[in-house]
């Protein structure tokens, strides 16, 4: 058995920011290769979500923004492989199937080797351009040994002192 990365969907909010959103439990990679062929200065909207933080799901060709490390077979890695190889050959022009499935095989390799974690260890990405380059970086987010017990103990609360002097933030958030 290999490790694979597999798409999950912990809330609805694929469903929202990206033009197509991988089923939950598709086979996935990285799919930076997805966007060779445009300007990330340019991208807008749905498709610069995909692009800055997206794993491409093979099944539908959707994206998920997170993916869990997953036991594989042979036969499923295979049929990875192929189903990608197949996408290669039809939407990004690969001269024959022998070098789509070169480029699929380098793309599962790659996706393979994010991996190395226990399964069940969830992969987040960010990609960005730095120096005219694209840089993607990957996170991995674990479960906790145990519950929290106390929500309040989170570093995302804290008690603030209100002055009543200042006037109330009121963003906007068309701005955003």
């Amino acid at each position: 058995m290999i490790r694979l990365p597999r798409t999950i969907r912990l809330d609805p909010s694929d469903l929202v920011i990206f033009e197509r959103a991988a089923a939950p439990g598709e086979w996935a990679v990285p799919g930076g290769f997805e966007f060779w062929d445009s300007d990330p200065a340019t991208l807008t909207g749905k498709r610069r979500q995909a692009f800055r933080g997206g794993f491409l799901g093979l099944a539908s060709l959707g994206w998920s923004t997170l993916v869990e490390v997953v036991e594989a077979s042979a036969a499923e890695r295979e049929a990875a492989l192929t189903a990608l190889a197949a996408h290669i050959l039809s939407a990004h022009g690969a001269p024959d199937a022998a070098a789509a499935r070169a480029a699929a095989e380098e793309e599962i390799a790659f996706a393979a080797s994010l991996c190395d974690h226990p399964p069940g260890t969830v992969l987040a990405l960010s990609r960005r351009v730095e120096e005219g380059a694209v840089r993607e970086q990957f996170r991995t987010l674990h479960r906790r040994a145990e519950p929290l017990r106390d929500p309040g103990a989170l570093p995302v609360f804290a008690v603030v002192e209100e002055v009543e002097d200042l006037p109330p933030d009121r963003p906007d958030l068309t701005l955003l």
